[in-house]
């Protein structure tokens, strides 16, 4: 109570408290551009986001208010910026597309409802500290499903970018699309196309081009960033000079449209229990990508400055500002990498920058609006390519491959699913293949025979190093835990060690096999009963069996079933204590000699 009397504890659930404690003069200037820098940006995406998802522009506006100000006031990060996202709006589209028929069309009515149960889902996350659930969506997962939604988000554009009128459903896949593209290639709007395409190259030239404007020799520090920011004005050009364009030559393009002026009010999801429980799984997906897109982006910021940011309360703060989202009329929303990357690169100190971002939306919505009238489709399609483009990255794979290729089996088995099956059926595909991969490798676990590493303490795999090995003794270091997926795996693999050494000509039969249990971290049931019928087994034949390097919490499960009353042989603390206490009596080694087709 005294901490929560002081601010210390409020300012931990409240980090903006913090920030206005240490909050200088001089940081205004810095946030108050980099607010307006990203607010410019913002706009343009915010709108073309929107109808990504198949909603109205102002759905996308709208999510650029209470869940920006929310996620300002309650996260750890300093320059993360929330609002609507590529990826997030694909799902949300893909959902929608699912569901709309069932519930009279009622687009926004849905998307309030998915955001509010975005929300809940993330708080709940951190009220029972299983946050760690993300962890499901492993690197290669989460390659493959951005790959594979940044193909088919650019697929998707290839309509309004060519002024075709497409009837594709929101959650058709890319081959559909691609076949509704392809029907409809008469529809071509040659002006639709040198809109799109222009600003296309418009963009790519800004980005290359656009740090050179300002005229220095140092790519660090304050230039450094200024020059970065500026590469990334090429959306908010094009948006400006397309509107001018279509409304000074009155040209014949898909538009926006109409866009009501004002401000969102406050809004109340609609309680239908089915049509939540219907939702309920693509809320889930939905949540655990938005978390770790958001919290990847605040670390790799966050670790720019020599900062942490807090997982638990990035959790609160995002699914904070998805209830806000929901309550505002708007749809889910994420941390944007774009967005993120201007507010840092324009100099931002403190999440301040999201609140004069957040200005800036507040007037657009007032009076700027009626500009949306002429803003062109094809521009917005082509706002969106270049973002998501951005995102893919196919590079890694080839690293990948040479690194661990169950990894990249693993992404393109996402990519795959996530183009031919749907994007939330990719995401699971990818996590299903890669808890199949875990499990298959963990169900073979490396057992390594090691010797003596010369007169030393240490021991070393046999097949590596040349070292010492006694003909009566077999060591065998064990890589994985004990549980049911290797237990009949091990039981057979250590039994055949006995059968068929590793140094081909032992002269004697063995009389103790000795694992090393320095990589076991736990035993399960399953695995216990495996060493109790192991040690029976090779009892019969006149070997006994001794454990050392045991883990403090392994050696207390052993302990609670006293195993000192069925093992055969004994526990050590290491392995030279094994080592020494088995063989002091026999005398005799051997060198084993690695053969070099062993070598590697």
């Amino acid at each position: 109570m005294h901490a929560m009397a002081n601010g210390k504890g409020l300012s931990t659930y409240l980090p903006i408290i913090e920030v206005a404690r240490s909050y200088r003069r001089e940081d205004l200037p810095h946030d108050v551009v980099a607010g307006v820098a990203v607010g410019m940006l913002t706009v343009p995406q915010a709108v073309a986001y929107a109808l990504l998802a198949g909603l109205p522009a102002q759905a996308g506006l709208y999510a650029c208010l209470a869940p920006m100000v929310i996620h300002a006031l309650l996260s750890s990060s300093r320059q993360l910026i929330v609002g609507p996202v590529a990826i997030a709006a694909l799902m949300v589209a893909s959902t929608v597309g699912q569901h709309a028929a069932a519930y009279s069309d009622a687009y926004l009515g849905i998307t309030t409802v998915l955001s509010l149960q975005v929300g809940l889902i993330l708080i709940l996350l951190r009220a029972l500290q299983v946050g760690g659930i993300v962890n499901l969506l492993s690197h290669p997962v989460i390659s493959g499903f951005v790959n594979g939604a940044a193909v088919i988000i650019i697929i998707s554009q290839l309509a309004p970018l060519t002024g075709i009128a497409t009837t594709s459903r929101l959650d058709d896949g890319a081959v559909d699309r691609i076949a509704v593209l392809v029907r409809s290639v008469a529809e071509v709007n040659p002006t639709a196309i040198a809109l799109g395409v222009g600003s296309l190259l418009l963009m790519a030239a800004v980005r290359r081009w656009g740090p050179a404007l300002v005229r220095s020799g140092n790519r660090t520090g304050e230039d450094g960033d200024v020059r970065q920011a500026l590469g990334r004005t090429g959306p908010v050009l094009v948006t400006v000079l397309g509107t001018a364009v279509v409304a000074g030559f009155g040209l014949d393009v898909g538009v926006v449209g109409s866009v009501p002026a004002g401000l969102p009010e406050l809004t109340l999801p609609l309680l239908d229990a089915q049509l939540w429980w219907d939702l309920a799984p693509n809320a889930v997906l939905i949540a655990l990508v938005a978390f770790v897109e958001s919290y990847s982006i605040g670390k790799t910021l966050a670790s720019r400055q020599r900062r942490r940011i807090d997982s638990h309360q990035e959790l609160v703060a995002l699914g904070a500002a998805n209830i806000g989202a929901s309550l505002s009329g708007a749809y889910p929303v994420a941390g944007s990498f774009s967005r993120s990357s201007v507010n840092y690169a324009s100099g931002a100190r403190t999440p301040v920058s999201a609140l004069v971002c957040a200005v800036i939306i507040v007037l657009t919505l007032l009076w700027l609006t009626p500009l949306f009238a002429n803003l062109p489709h094809a521009v917005l399609a082509a706002v969106v390519i270049v973002a998501v483009y951005e995102l893919a990255d196919f590079r890694s794979v080839v690293r990948d491959w040479r690194f661990y290729r169950g990894d990249v089996l693993t992404h393109f088995a996402t990519f795959a699913g996530v183009l031919f099956a749907g994007v939330e059926a990719g995401l699971l595909i990818g996590v299903g293949i890669s808890v199949v991969l875990f499990m298959r490798g963990s169900a073979r676990p490396h057992i390594a025979v090691v010797g003596r590493l010369g007169d030393t303490p240490h021991f070393r795999n046999v097949k590596r190093y040349e070292v010492r090995t006694w003909p009566h003794l077999v060591a065998a270091r064990i890589d994985e835990s004990f549980y049911f997926a290797n237990a009949d795996t091990l039981e057979s693999r250590l039994a055949e060690l006995l059968d068929a050494p590793e140094d081909g000509d032992r002269g004697q039969a063995v009389e103790h096999l000795l694992i090393i249990m320095s990589a076991v971290n736990f035993i399960d049931t399953t695995g216990l009963e495996m060493l109790k019928r192991l040690t029976h087994r090779l009892a019969r034949r006149g070997v006994a069996m001794h454990l050392c390097e045991i883990k403090g919490p392994v050696r207390d499960q052993l302990e609670h079933v006293a195993v000192d009353d069925w093992l055969t042989g004994r526990v050590f603390q290491t392995t030279d204590d094994a080592f020494n206490a088995l063989t002091e009596a026999a005398g005799k080694w051997v060198w084993r000699d690695v053969p070099e087709s062993e070598k590697d």
